[in-house]
């Protein structure tokens, strides 16, 4: 996918703008709303804390984006689940402290738009579901140039 610096900055401001508005969307499959709060924002522009993901994976889910309320407004099931500990950060005392807890990703794929999509939500410990991820449902391997379908660690896709 080619696309300049000004189209990337564009798309991310816009997005940012999009992802902002939402709040929260009500999802069939739980019977309950679907927080987008600022965790999925930076986890779409960062793989994990002070290490961004690439302008080309930036660009493709942010180009991806709209379709993640849509896709949860008309899913009545999920697809995939995988339950784990994780060590997640904890504000407590004015201190940032990490804490091991439970962790659910729920995964839910769709087509719109002639773009098949996987969205991920997480679950940690007693809070709210929320956005977590938006997924192309395959990527290309860059050795041999064949699509490969990626089901790898929710909490780095």
């Amino acid at each position: 996918m080619k696309f300049n610096n000004e189209q990337f900055y564009r798309l991310k401001s816009n997005s940012e703008e999009f992802y902002k508005s939402l709040g929260e969307v009500f999802c069939p499959y739980f019977k309950e709303k679907i927080i987008f709060n600022s965790k999925g924002l930076e986890h779409l522009k960062f793989k994990t804390k002070n290490h961004a993901r690439s302008q080309e994976d930036q660009y493709i889910r942010l180009k991806l984006l709209h379709l993640a309320p849509e896709i949860l407004k008309l899913s009545n099931t999920v697809q995939g689940f995988s339950e784990r500990k994780v060590f997640e950060l904890n504000r407590k005392n004015h201190r940032n402290e990490k804490i091991l807890v439970d962790v659910i990703y729920y995964e839910f794929v769709a087509v719109l738009q002639k773009a098949r999509v996987r969205v991920i939500l997480k679950k940690t410990g007693t809070a709210p579901k929320y956005f977590w991820s938006i997924i192309p449902f395959w990527k290309v391997n860059k050795i041999t140039g064949k699509r490969k379908m990626n089901y790898g660690n929710p909490e780095h896709d």
